[in-house]
């Protein structure tokens, strides 16, 4: 896969998952339970965040330091907790603010790496390009079809 298809890829699941979110009014955004335990404004933390970390590891992979890339000593759920915990504190504008600036950063990463390296293995066995996708485009389209899901079943949606 190529940079730019992975930019591609990342900007129509990201489209759709804000197409689903749509259908929340701007009132409910914040409340809890939209998809769990979630507010629409938590999601919007959780998925830019993951974002945000897709760019950590594309920097830490070209320097080297890959195996830094430990989330903090959390785990994924501590850090899940983490993010909605702040985002419950944080105005939406400046949620929707956040993940917004970890997506043009993730693009402009994307449009200045060197294409060979997106088929080297991450610790885990995964390709660099695979654990961008899992962060990014994959993570979009995960939270998208959650939220659908969670709406239909929902009589007022």
């Amino acid at each position: 896969m190529d940079p730019e298809a992975l930019v591609d890829e990342l900007t129509r699941e990201r489209d759709a998952f804000f197409e689903a979110l749509a259908s929340v009014s701007e009132e409910s955004m914040t409340t809890p339970g939209l998809v769990g335990e979630w507010s629409g404004r938590d999601l919007i933390a959780h998925v830019g965040y993951w974002v945000g970390h897709a760019t950590d590891v594309i920097h830490l992979f070209e320097t080297g330091r890959i195996a830094e890339d430990d989330l903090g000593g959390q785990t994924v759920d501590e850090v899940n907790a983490t993010v909605a915990r702040i985002a419950r504190d944080t105005p939406l504008a400046t949620v929707r603010k956040r993940e917004e600036a970890s997506v043009d950063a993730l693009v402009a990463r994307l449009r200045t790496i060197d294409p060979a390296l997106l088929p080297e293995p991450l610790p885990d066995g995964a390709t660099l390009a695979q654990g961008i996708r899992e962060d990014a485009s994959d993570h979009y389209r995960e939270h998208a079809e959650e939220l659908r899901a969670a709406l239909s079943e929902r009589p007022d949606a």
